[in-house]
C-alpha cells in the first residue's frame, strides 16, 4: 500500500520510530516531516506545513492508501486544510507516542489543558488510535473523564467508550537484531569480568527531570558509600542548560567515569551498550522505554521501577530479578548485582528480539493497516 507518515516533530524518539517503522514496512511509506523543535508551536500550528505538503504530494501523486499520524498533529486542524482533497474513504490511524495530559510538566510550569484536548480532538477524528504500551493506553483513559470533567457543559463524555474501542497497543520497535549482533562476543550472551575492572552502570535516557537523574545519582551516592565498585557512563540527550545534578555527579564521581554525554555516532553508541553490565532507570515517567530496551537487547541487567510501563517490558518469569518496589529494594539489588554481578539471563535478550525487534513490530503495523484499509 501507499502510507502516509505524518510527522510534525520529527526528532529523538519520535523519528526513531517513523524511520524505523519505514525501513522495515512492506508497505510504501512517504514521511511528511517538520524538525523536532517548538512542540507546542507544533501543536498548534504545525497542521498548516503539514497540509501544505500533503497538497504537493496529492497535485503529484495519487492519494494514499492509509495515513498514520503522530499525536503532535491537530488532526481535525489538518483534515479541515485538506478538505475536499483527500478522498473520505481514506483510513487515518493515531499514534500516541506520548500524551500531553498524563506526561508531567516541567517543574515550575502550569499545565495547559490546550495540547491535551488536541489529543482528544484528534483521536475522535481518527479511524483507529494507537498506543505504544498498555500503561500509555490506561492512563490516558484513566485521566481523560478528569479532563472533560474540568469543562463546564457539553463534555461528551460518553465518546471515551467509543474512542476506546477503537484504541489498540502495538509497541515501538527497536534494532534488536543488530544490537544484539553488534554486541554479542559469546554466541549467546556476554559474560561480565568483575575480577578484570569493575562492573560498568549506563545512564543512557534523555536528561530531563521526569527521568529523575537526582534519584540515580542518589543511589550512586549510596553504592559508593557501602564500597560497591562499579564505573559509570553517562550517555543520553540533554535539552537543558547545565542541569545541576549532572554537574555535581561529574564531579563527585570523576574517579568512576568512562562517558559523559550524548554520543552522536550509531558504531560508538553500540559498542558502549556492549560493554554495560547494568542499566538502570529511576524515572517518574516512561510511556515505553527505548533506551532500556536497547541496553537490554545489548545483554545489560536492567534495575527497572514495578510501575509504568516497564513491567511490559520483561517476560513475566524476570520481573521479580528486574523489578525493584521503592529506593531501598533498588539500592539492595543494585549492591547485590555489583557485589557477584554474573551475566543477564539469556532469555531477557532473547525476549526483547522475539517482541521488540523492528521486523516484528512493522509486520504488525503493516497488518494493521491493510486490515483497515480493507477489511473485506
Amino acid at each position: 500500500m501507499n502510507v502516509w507518515l505524518v510527522s510534525p516533530y520529527h526528532s529523538g524518539s519520535h523519528q526513531a520510530w517513523a524511520e524505523g517503522y519505514r525501513r522495515h514496512s512492506v508497505h510504501a511509506l512517504t514521511l511528511l516531516p517538520m524538525a523536532g523543535r517548538f512542540w507546542k508551536w507544533r501543536m498548534q500550528g504545525g497542521a498548516i506545513e503539514l497540509a501544505a505538503q500533503a497538497t504537493r504530494l496529492l497535485a503529484a501523486a495519487p492519494a494514499p492508501d492509509a495515513i498514520l499520524v503522530t499525536d503532535m498533529l491537530n488532526l481535525p486542524a489538518w483534515l479541515a486544510l485538506l478538505r475536499g482533497k483527500l478522498p473520505a474513504q481514506t483510513p487515518i490511524v493515531l499514534y500516541m507516542h506520548e500524551n500531553q495530559l498524563t506526561y508531567p510538566w516541567r517543574p515550575g510550569e502550569s499545565r495547559d489543558l490546550t495540547y491535551a484536548m488536541i489529543n482528544w480532538l484528534s483521536q475522535l477524528a481518527a479511524d483507529a488510535v494507537i498506543f505504544n504500551s498498555r500503561y500509555h493506553f490506561t492512563a490516558w483513559f484513566g485521566e481523560l473523564p478528569n479532563l472533560l470533567k474540568h469543562f463546564p457543559d457539553y463534555n461528551h463524555l460518553r465518546l471515551i467508550k467509543q474512542v476506546q474501542a477503537r484504541s489498540h497497543v502495538m509497541p515501538v520497535g527497536i534494532e534488536a537484531q543488530q544490537i544484539a549482533a553488534a554486541t554479542d562476543r559469546t554466541g549467546e550472551i556476554k559474560t561480565p569480568h568483575p575480577s578484570i575492572s569493575p562492573p560498568l552502570m549506563l545512564w543512557n535516557q534523555r536528561w530531563e527531570h521526569d527521568k529523575r537523574p537526582d534519584r540515580f545519582f542518589g543511589l550512586l551516592y549510596r553504592l559508593r558509600a557501602k564500597g560497591a565498585s562499579f564505573r559509570l557512563a553517562v550517555a543520553g540527550e540533554n535539552f537543558r542548560q547545565a542541569p545541576a545534578e549532572f554537574e555535581e555527579a561529574r564531579h563527585r564521581l570523576a574517579d568512576v567515569v568512562v562517558q559523559w554525554g550524548y554520543i552522536a555516532s550509531r558504531a560508538e553508541y553500540l559498542s558502549l551498550l556492549g560493554q554495560a553490565d547494568l542499566v538502570v532507570s529511576t524515572a517518574d515517567h516512561e510511556f515505553f522505554g527505548i533506551s532500556v530496551l536497547e541496553a537490554m537487547a545489548a545483554g545489560a541487567f536492567p534495575l527497572l521501577p514495578n510501575r509504568l510501563s516497564y513491567p511490559e517490558l520483561l517476560p513475566s518469569s524476570l520481573r521479580d530479578q528486574c523489578l525493584y518496589t521503592d529506593e531501598a529494594d533498588l539500592t539492595a539489588k543494585a549492591y547485590t548485582l555489583l557485589s557477584d554481578l554474573s551475566p543477564a539471563p539469556p532469555a531477557l535478550r532473547q525476549s526483547v528480539v522475539a517482541r521488540f525487534d523492528w521486523q516484528v513490530v512493522a509486520a504488525l503495523y503493516d497488518d494493521f493497516l491493510a486490515q483497515l484499509a480493507d477489511p473485506s
